[in-house]
């Protein structure tokens, strides 16, 4: 009885021990099965990813060279031609076509800057102000707890000249952001690459990142935007458009009525009172303004133009550093117009955007700094103390860029006011 009980025990024991052993390797190769599986799921995911990524870079990379093939088949169009024709087959156009149609070619054929250009920028008279923009990002940024991740946005960089000089001063105090430039030139382009290989270009801002904030600046951007002309006749507003008088452009008025496009304090005008307003500034300051709103970021708007709207028109065309006739060539000369401040300061508001304040471009720089800037440079190289001070004249006399030249600041919800706009 007793080696029954023994044998019992030994064969329940064995039978335990087998049964543990039989349990362990159907977990271990359950473990293994699964563990197998998540690998291949795993890497099945990264494959997918990873194709996913390549698609994404070779639809960029299709939808980015149709954007340039289309930019440079804007270059070779005659736009004198393509208007006479359109304007032939359907009657007049509006002032805003004209003007964008003109200045899409003239941008996307050519480097407009420079002596050898139609114009000079603020950049290109001198690196101090760029430096003065760098160092108010810069400012910035270290009040907003040094974000590591953060873009530079700049609208219209032309030769990518503001941008060396503002993000050379920038990356001293440690703010080095990734870098996004929206041109439609193809000439310029080329020359942006050359100075930041690493830049994203962008053909509108709609395609800009909306990951981490943006600092956003737009120099001599504004004014090129087309604009409308809305005139007071006897019973109401209407646009001003562009005709024909034989072979000859020429101002008509238009048959619609626009009243809903006039301000509120504007509407009871005198008749024969002409206005401006460009509903393609309106879109773009909506856009930046959400996203400021939404992404948080600061943005510095420079241009020529006006506090508050006034009456009469502001467009002019520029070729070789002379005014022209706006009709006498279009596609080849730089069509701009006074920018509405007033107009721009208060789309931002209303879509979410806080102000920091609209300063005089010579006030603005003066409280940036230029002045101990130009001083430090006259101590350096005392010599060229006569070409400084002219640069610093350009810039900031009330009878040269100081007074006619503004500065807009704008930023996201919680962010704080830059300096200069005390």
């Amino acid at each position: 009885e007793k080696a029954r009980r023994e044998a019992e025990a030994k064969a329940k024991k064995e039978a335990e021990e087998a049964a543990r052993r039989a349990a362990e390797e159907a977990a271990r190769l359950a473990a293994e099965e699964a563990a197998r599986k998540a690998a291949e799921e795993e890497a099945a995911r990264i494959a997918a990813e990873e194709q996913a990524r390549r698609e994404a870079e070779e639809a960029a990379a299709a939808e980015q060279a149709r954007l340039e093939a289309e930019v440079l088949a804007r270059a070779q169009v005659d736009v004198p031609k393509v208007l006479r024709r359109l304007i032939r087959e359907t009657g007049p156009i509006p002032l805003s076509q004209y003007m964008g149609e003109s200045n899409a070619r003239y941008y996307a054929s050519r480097d407009p800057l420079g002596e050898q250009g139609d114009f000079i920028t603020a950049p290109e008279i001198t690196q101090v102000f760029g430096e003065l923009i760098g160092v108010w990002l810069a400012d910035l940024w270290s009040k907003m707890t040094k974000r590591k991740y953060i873009h530079y946005v700049e609208l219209g960089p032309g030769r990518g000249t503001l941008a060396k000089d503002a993000l050379g001063a920038a990356a001293k105090q440690g703010l080095k952001p990734q870098i996004h430039f929206v041109e439609t030139s193809a000439t310029l382009r080329k020359l942006q690459r050359e100075a930041f290989p690493d830049c994203i270009h962008h053909h509108d801002i709609s395609t800009l990142p909306d990951d981490a904030p943006l600092l956003i600046v737009a120099n001599e951007f504004f004014d090129a935007l087309p604009v409308q002309h809305l005139i007071r006749s006897t019973d109401g507003w209407y646009g001003r458009m562009v005709g024909l008088e034989g072979d000859d452009f020429t101002f008509v008025t238009g048959k619609e009525r626009l009243d809903h496009l006039v301000p509120p304090s504007w509407v009871t005008a005198s008749q024969g009172t002409l206005i401006e307003t460009s509903p393609a500034a309106v879109a773009l300051m909506a856009e930046i303004a959400r996203r400021l709103k939404e992404q948080g970021g600061a943005a510095l708007i420079i241009d020529y133009g006006h506090e508050e709207l006034r009456s009469g028109s502001t467009l002019q065309a520029l070729k070789s550093h002379q005014k022209v006739d706006v009709f006498a060539h279009p596609g080849d000369a730089d069509l701009t117009a006074h920018v509405d401040f007033e107009l721009l300061q208060h789309v931002a508001q209303q879509h979410g955007a806080d102000v920091m304040g609209l300063q005089y471009q010579g006030e603005w720089l003066i409280q940036m700094g230029i002045d101990t800037r130009m001083e430090m440079l006259i101590r350096r190289a005392p010599y060229q103390r006569d070409k400084f001070e002219r640069q610093r004249n350009r810039l900031v006399k009330d009878s040269e860029m100081g007074r006619l030249f503004k500065v807009l600041g704008l930023c996201g919800r919680r962010w704080p006011f830059g300096a200069g706009f005390d």
